[in-house]
């Protein structure tokens, strides 16, 4: 009786458990109706891209004249990048690392200063110091090599690309496939590196305040951790646990096995 009542007192707790945990899987759950406001404030905000060192742009010049832009397209043995050339079609497409002084050097034009910028700014500057040389250029800037790091409690950890600019929290956990039913969704955390320093904060997806954050808006390189929530971390140690015992019982079993095997044989 007193196994059937422990038993149930486990099934019990883990009914409650369960239904506690599925509680916690919606996001926003303070958010009221009327909250478009706020929301549109946020948006309105400017967490444009900034080009940083180290990131990779893709810039294309062309015009009404191809052969006009040839000479801001080509690679020049001069070029002190680790950019490549790719090619599509008949247009060359240049990519640049911008140097840790936040440099690139583009044919004709020389070093130019990229890093702060974004790549509308560096598009709008090129386009004015090519249209001396080329009539009505058209400049297109890309940074091709935006990643986000999601690691934890998520279906699909990892390094995961895009090749828009503007990626937030949520589009990041929706690349990683979302956050698994263990994920805990109270405390999120993002690491940041800023130049010399790292910076990180902690995000609350079921309060609504998360989306009103500069941080909501995601950077380069930008890890995201999703934590286990404590029904996850119990059920890991106490898998640990029982790993430990049973690995220490089999030794036990196995040390007794070998040395009744001995007795044994001195008995014979």
């Amino acid at each position: 009786m007193k196994l059937v009542r422990y038993l149930s007192f486990i099934t019990l707790l883990g009914l409650i458990s369960s239904c506690s945990s599925h509680n916690q899987l919606s996001y926003f759950k303070d958010l009221p109706s009327d909250q478009a406001e706020i929301i549109r404030q946020t948006l309105d905000s400017d967490y444009s891209l900034k080009i940083q060192p180290d990131d990779e742009l893709l810039i294309t010049v062309t015009s009404l004249e191809p052969s006009a832009t040839a000479m801001f397209n080509l690679p020049m043995a001069n070029i002190a990048t680790r950019g490549t050339q790719q090619v599509t079609g008949n247009v060359a497409m240049m990519t640049y690392i911008v140097d840790k002084d936040g440099n690139i050097r583009f044919p004709l034009l020389g070093q130019l200063h990229v890093a702060g910028m974004t790549t509308k700014e560096l598009t709008d500057m090129l386009v004015e110091k090519i249209s001396p040389e080329v009539d009505e250029p058209m400049v297109r800037v890309e940074l091709v090599n935006f990643c986000i790091n999601v690691l934890g409690d998520v279906h699909s950890p990892g390094k995961h690309f895009t090749n828009r600019e503007s990626v937030t929290l949520l589009d990041a956990l929706a690349m990683a496939g979302d956050l698994s039913e263990f994920g805990h969704r109270e405390n999120i955390l993002l690491i940041r590196r800023e130049g010399d320093r790292t910076v990180y904060h902690r995000f609350n997806l079921q309060d609504s305040k998360s989306l009103d954050t500069p941080y909501f808006y995601l950077r380069q390189n930008d890890v995201i951790y999703v934590e286990p929530d404590k029904v996850r971390a119990d059920n890991a140690k106490y898998n640990s646990n029982n790993a430990f015992k049973l690995s220490v019982i089999s030794t036990i079993v196995s040390t007794a096995s070998v040395i009744a095997s001995l007795v044994i044989a001195l008995t014979r």
